[in-house]
């Protein structure tokens, strides 16, 4: 990306950042999601689209959620280094922070108390923060 006008570097990153997050939650998210869903008797179908309690269904709030946190890993990950740790810190970004957040501000405000601590949440959102990564280069590539 050139870097000659500051708003348009500023608005391919918020973009780009939300076109990664939006995509990867249905390509990477879900498919992580139903991964779990074939290994785990009990776990819910990904891809649903039943509405929540405000009508918008469920994928596409998730889409919507992982393109916001898209994003701050836009503009996160250009401290990561290039190669083979760029995946693992993307991985990481999406383990680590959409959980916090959800087990530690989102389930509290929903009155359920922190969060369950379990493996799920971080491999799910490790898996978007991969697939966010990866659709994230390619975008950029394109430029």
């Amino acid at each position: 990306m050139a870097r000659s006008a500051g708003n348009s570097f500023t608005i391919n990153y918020v973009l780009f950042g939300f076109i990664a997050g939006f995509l990867a939650v249905p390509l990477f998210h879900q498919l992580a999601s139903y991964g779990l869903f074939l290994a785990v008797p009990g776990r819910n179908f990904p891809w649903s689209m039943r509405p929540n309690a405000y009508g918008v269904p469920g994928l596409l709030n998730l889409a919507f959620w992982g393109g916001v946190w898209g994003i701050l890993f836009a503009f996160v990950q250009t401290r990561f280094p290039r190669g083979v740790t760029y995946f693992i810190l993307a991985f990481l970004f999406g383990a680590i922070l959409p959980t916090a957040f959800s087990w530690y501000v989102l389930q509290p405000m929903r009155g359920r108390g922190i969060g369950a601590f379990s493996i799920y949440g971080p491999l799910l959102n490790g898996a978007w923060g991969l697939g966010t990564g990866i659709i994230y280069m390619l975008l950029n590539r394109r430029r």
